[in-house]
């Protein structure tokens, strides 16, 4: 109720002001009729219409002290000083100088508020002066006491009010960095699926197309070996449809997704499966692995499979016919050096690797604080050396 309230009020100001000066307005319009029938009520000589006229001075501006409390009330405590000046008597309307110093120390910064509490008590202090004949210090200061309490119930509100502000931009700003978090995070995972569907896709693809090609050389002359190739196309295609659903299926928000939908993530122990299906496709590839094998977890072991997929997958479209690869694990003590390495025409042809398949190899590699080396070797063919640390090393730069 009161948010609704507050959010009413934020979009009806003038409303609201009008509401807030209701009780004096009232008072000071009371005072005015009264004195207008019964003149007598005022000690002064002045006539009911210059009554209305200076109550009018005082009342009006008020309507503006939200949006300019300064400027009101210095208006106010002008028309009381000339009317002191002129030598006519305060009326209640006057307390028109404490409605318009609450809004000075509500709206504006201290030092105005110490101002207008200044300008209210000296002003307190000449209306005393002239009404009554002998001044009495004491009684002055009693009636300070008032003003001052509408000074503090000013200041007062001015701090909850920066609280309040000050609580809703926190509010506002934790809002902003919570959806700019869940944007980096859709990003992020947006390329991490990219990556993936690349790999796969990329990598099927290839062989696909090898296949399809030494289909379309050996149809007249060897119609069994095209036969053989086309099925490899068939086995390819199921492999990368299967692949993709996979993907999709990690995509799926909705409870009818099923948890066998989803196959294990490949890992070193796929390697072998890879190699058979790169050599099926037609590149011959040598696998050597040194060093004391240990179990690497899941997220180094697909980072491993990716890359030697990528790598392979670039001498699958860019080695050339003839081209032949190696594969090397070689398990140190503290890391896992990679290399795969091809003697085919690499980077000279045309097309050669350098595209989102190194890049994305570079990620990966850079998630678990590695590093990788990629370029043409020096007697002809392309090089990936990637060195992943292993261990707590590993898992600390991971982490």
């Amino acid at each position: 109720m009161f948010g609704r309230l507050h959010a009413w009020g934020g979009r009806h100001p003038r409303v609201l002001d009008t509401l807030w000066l209701a009780p004096f307005l009232l008072f000071a319009g009371y005072f005015l009729v009264s004195v207008t029938l019964n003149p007598d009520l005022y000690p002064g000589d002045v006539p009911p219409a210059a009554l209305w006229a200076l109550g009018a001075a005082l009342v009006v501006p008020l309507f503006w002290r939200r949006r300019w409390p300064v400027p009101v009330f210095g208006v106010v405590a002008l028309v009381c000083f000339v009317q002191w000046l002129a030598g006519v008597e305060a009326t209640p309307v006057n307390l028109a100088v404490l409605v318009a110093m609450y809004a000075v120390a509500s709206y504006r910064p201290l030092r105005w508020a110490v101002a207008a509490g200044a300008v209210a008590e000296l002003g307190l202090a000449l209306a005393f002066g002239r009404i009554t004949e002998e001044p009495d210090p004491k009684m002055w200061a009693s009636t300070s006491v008032f003003v001052v309490a509408v000074w503090l119930a000013g200041i007062y509100a001015n701090t909850r009010r920066r609280y309040l502000e000050s609580l809703e931009e926190r509010a506002e700003r934790a809002e902003r960095e919570r959806d700019q978090r869940a944007r980096l995070a859709a990003a992020e995972e947006r390329t991490r699926i990219a990556r993936e569907l690349h790999d796969v896709v990329a990598h099927n693809v290839s062989v696909m197309i090898v296949q399809a090609d030494g289909a379309g050389y050996a149809i007249d002359s060897d119609p069994e070996q095209a036969r053989l190739a086309v099925r490899a196309v068939s086995a390819a295609g199921r492999r990368a449809l299967a692949e993709m659903r996979r993907m999709v299926g990690v995509l799926r928000t909705d409870a009818e997704a099923v948890e066998g939908e989803y196959a294990p993530q490949p890992g070193l122990s796929q390697l072998d499966a890879l190699m058979e299906q790169v050599r099926s496709s037609g590149l011959p590839v040598e696998v050597r692995v040194s060093g004391a094998v240990r179990e690497l977890p899941e997220g180094e072991q697909l980072a491993v499979y990716r890359i030697v997929q990528e790598a392979l997958t670039n001498t699958l479209k860019h080695g050339g016919p003839g081209s032949r690869a190696e594969v090397e694990l070689e398990y140190g003590v503290r890391e896992l050096v990679v290399r795969v390495a091809d003697d085919g025409r690499g980077v000279a042809a045309p097309g050669g690797p350098g595209g989102h398949g190194l890049v994305g190899m570079r990620e990966r590699v850079m998630v678990y604080g590695g590093s990788l080396e990629a370029g043409p070797r020096p007697g002809g063919g392309f090089r990936v050396v990637v060195r992943l640390p292993v261990g707590e090393l590993g898992g600390s730069r991971a982490a």
